[in-house]
C-alpha cells in the first residue's frame, strides 16, 4: 500500500552496530524529519504496518494529522532513537512489547507526559510510573494445536512442550521474537531458573530444526499437519481460523488449574521520545489509548484491548474466561536480560 502516510515505511532492517547508526543513519533520519515537517508524527514502529496502520489511519482522519510511520525490530528501533541522539525525527516509539520501552525509560530516551485523559483512561498497571509510555493492547502466550494429531489433555501447560513425549511434534518461534523472550521471562520468574532452563533445553531438542521466524508460520505448520503443537500469540490462531475456518486449528490457553502459573502476557505499546519534535505525538498517544482506538486493535486485530469497557472481539475468548500469570508490565524490562542470557546459554536460534 503506498498511501501518503506509509511512504516513508521500510523493511526490516538488518542488525547494524550502533556506531554505525551514529555515523550514518542520522542523515538518513533528518531528511525523514525534513519531509514530515510541522505538526506531522513521526512514528518509529516495532510492529508490523499492517497492525499499526489502520489506528494511523484513523488519527489521521479525525485530526488531519500525518503519520509518517518507519518500521523495523523494536529494539533496533530503539537503538536507532539513541544513536540519532537529539537530532532523532522520532516522535512516537512504538513496540510490541513494553519491557522494550521501560528499557528505552530507563536509558533516557523517553519524556514523561502530564496526560489526565491517559491518567483517567488507563489503570497504574498499564503505564509507565511517569507515563512515557503506555499499554496500547494485551497478547496472551497461547497454544496452538492439530486436534486431529494432538489432544488437550497432553498440552495443558507450556511445560508440556518440554516433555519428551512431544519430540519432533512442536515448533516455535525464533528466540529472537520479543514475545519469545516476554513469554519466557514470565516463565523464568514464576517457576525459577532451574526450571527455566530445563524448559528451554527441552524445547530445543523437542522442536529440533522446526523453527519458524513468524507466529503466523507456526499457525499455518499446524494447520498443514507438519507440527502438532506451537507458541504464538493468540490473536494469530484467531485471525487464521477467521479466514480459513475449516482447518484443523485449535486454541488452547495453558497452566490454569490450581497451582499453575497461568497465561503469560504481554503487551504492544508506544512511548513519548524525549527529543521528538511535533507537538501532536501526545495527541496521537491519547488517540491510541480512547475507546476508538482501542477498538481498532480489538476488532481488525484480535488483541485484547486494554481499557475493559472496549469489547473484545465476538471470535477471542474473553478476558475473564482466563487467568493470567502474575507478573506486571513494568517488571518484564528487570527480567529481560537474564532471560535472554539464558536463551543464549541454552543455545537457542
Amino acid at each position: 500500500m503506498q498511501n501518503e502516510n506509509a511512504k516513508f515505511k521500510v523493511q526490516k532492517m538488518k542488525k547494524i552496530p550502533v556506531e554505525m547508526l551514529a555515523l550514518g543513519l542520522v542523515v538518513g533520519a533528518l531528511g525523514l524529519a525534513e519531509a514530515a515537517g510541522g505538526e506531522d508524527v513521526v512514528v518509529y514502529s516495532g510492529r508490523a504496518e499492517k497492525l499499526i496502520q489502520p489506528v494511523l489511519d484513523a488519527y489521521t482522519a479525525k485530526t488531519g494529522v500525518k503519520v509518517r510511520l518507519l518500521t523495523g525490530g523494536a529494539t533496533e528501533m530503539l537503538n536507532r532513537i539513541a544513536a540519532e541522539g537529539a537530532r532523532t525525527p522520532a516522535d512516537l516509539l512504538i513496540t510490541n512489547d513494553t519491557g522494550v520501552l521501560e528499557a528505552a525509560r530507563q536509558r533516557g530516551l523517553l519524556r514523561g507526559a502530564s496526560s489526565g485523559v491517559i491518567e483517567r483512561s488507563l489503570p497504574a498497571a498499564y503505564r509507565a510510573p511517569d507515563s512515557s509510555w503506555i499499554a496500547l493492547s494485551l497478547r496472551a502466550r497461547v497454544l496452538v494445536y492439530n486436534p486431529l494429531k494432538a489432544q488437550p489433555g497432553e498440552i495443558r501447560s507450556v511445560e508440556d512442550l518440554a516433555h519428551p513425549r512431544m519430540k519432533g511434534r512442536i515448533g516455535i518461534v525464533t528466540s529472537a521474537n520479543e514475545s519469545f523472550v516476554a513469554g519466557f521471562s514470565v516463565y523464568q520468574k514464576l517457576r525459577g531458573e532451574a526450571w527455566a532452563e530445563r524448559w528451554l533445553k527441552g524445547v530445543k531438542e523437542n522442536a529440533g530444526q522446526r523453527v519458524f521466524a513468524k507466529h503466523s508460520q507456526i499457525v499455518e505448520a499446524v494447520a498443514r499437519g507438519e507440527i502438532d503443537v506451537g507458541l504464538v500469540n493468540h490473536y494469530y490462531v484467531y485471525r487464521h481460523l477467521a479466514e480459513k475456518p475449516k482447518d484443523p486449528v485449535a486454541i488452547l490457553y495453558p497452566d490454569q488449574e490450581k497451582g499453575e502459573m497461568g497465561v503469560a502476557m504481554n503487551a504492544a505499546g508506544a512511548g513519548l521520545v524525549r527529543h521528538g519534535k511535533s507537538r501532536s505525538a501526545l495527541s496521537l498517544m491519547e488517540f491510541l489509548a480512547s475507546p476508538e482506538g482501542q477498538r481498532i486493535f480489538a476488532e481488525q486485530n484480535m488483541e485484547y484491548p486494554v481499557l475493559t469497557k472496549v469489547p473484545t472481539h465476538t471470535s477471542v475468548l474473553k478476558r475473564e474466561a482466563f487467568r493470567a500469570a502474575d507478573v506486571r508490565l513494568v517488571d518484564l524490562e528487570a527480567l529481560r536480560s537474564r532471560a535472554i542470557a539464558l536463551i543464549e546459554k541454552a543455545g537457542l536460534r
